[in-house]
């Protein structure tokens, strides 16, 4: 069987859709076979994240109908192990069938290794509904004070839903912001009550290479796809030292 991953953030401008799509592509590069599905109704952006915007992809609520199979989902160009499925474009989060939505990832955790949720950025219905579901959730957030804060919030609410398997992403980091201020990762973590699976470096790759229509990993390896590629890595269970390079 295989593994549900959501993607969550408390608060919106974290970066977490490009990480979802950067670690969901080193698992497919590694040979992993992922499944990426956006639940972002209100403003779905993983396929512009993935290079599959020209795409016609199916929305996990076509497949969730039955009217299409799991198989059916956009395969990526580059990644073939990599397939898609997008949000619904007219529909609210609290309106999804969410016995029916559980009853397709149960189907795609037979299917894939790995299936990633970006859900939604705060705590409303659609971060109820991927977080309800997933193994292992990934929580992004920056290393600014306020994102911290709704970092540690947003744990909260998940111990409160009886999840222990959360692990923090601290992305868009600058380590000579980090220096002036006299912060390191070690109080991001303290502040934020959560253990750590991943750093990730501020990288203009990131808006470059959406703005090309490029996946992240194909336009360069270094700074924010080296840091995804680490996180892979030990999502398969690999020990990788923590590194801004």
């Amino acid at each position: 069987m295989g593994e549900l991953i959501a993607v969550l953030s408390g608060k919106g401008g974290t970066g977490k859709t490009s990480l979802c799509a950067g670690i969901a592509t080193a698992l497919a590069q590694m040979g992993e076979k992922v499944l990426c599905i956006d639940c972002d109704v209100g403003l779905r952006n993983l396929d512009i994240a993935l290079a599959l915007s020209d795409t016609g992809a199916l929305s996990f609520v076509d497949v969730y109908k039955g009217g299409y199979s799991l198989s059916q989902a956009a395969q990526h160009s580059l990644y073939p192990n990599l397939r898609f499925l997008t949000a619904p474009v007219n529909l609210k989060a609290e309106n999804v069938d969410s016995k029916a939505f559980s009853a397709m990832l149960h189907q795609a955790r037979r299917e894939f290794d790995y299936v990633f949720l970006d859900a939604p950025a705060g705590l409303d219905a659609g971060f109820t509904l991927c977080a309800g579901c997933a193994d292992r959730i990934l929580l992004v957030t920056n290393a600014e004070p306020s994102a911290i804060r709704d970092a540690a919030r947003t744990g909260q609410k998940l111990e409160l839903m009886r999840k222990n398997q959360v692990r923090i992403i601290v992305n868009r980091v600058r380590q000579k912001l980090l220096d002036v201020t006299k912060r390191t990762i070690d109080d991001v973590m303290d502040e934020s009550g959560l253990p750590l699976i991943g750093v990730v470096p501020e990288d203009e790759n990131v808006t470059l290479a959406a703005a090309f229509e490029t996946p992240l990993l194909k336009y360069t390896r270094k700074g924010a796809a080296a840091a995804c590629k680490r996180i892979a890595k030990r999502i398969q269970g690999m020990p990788v030292p923590v590194d801004l390079r």
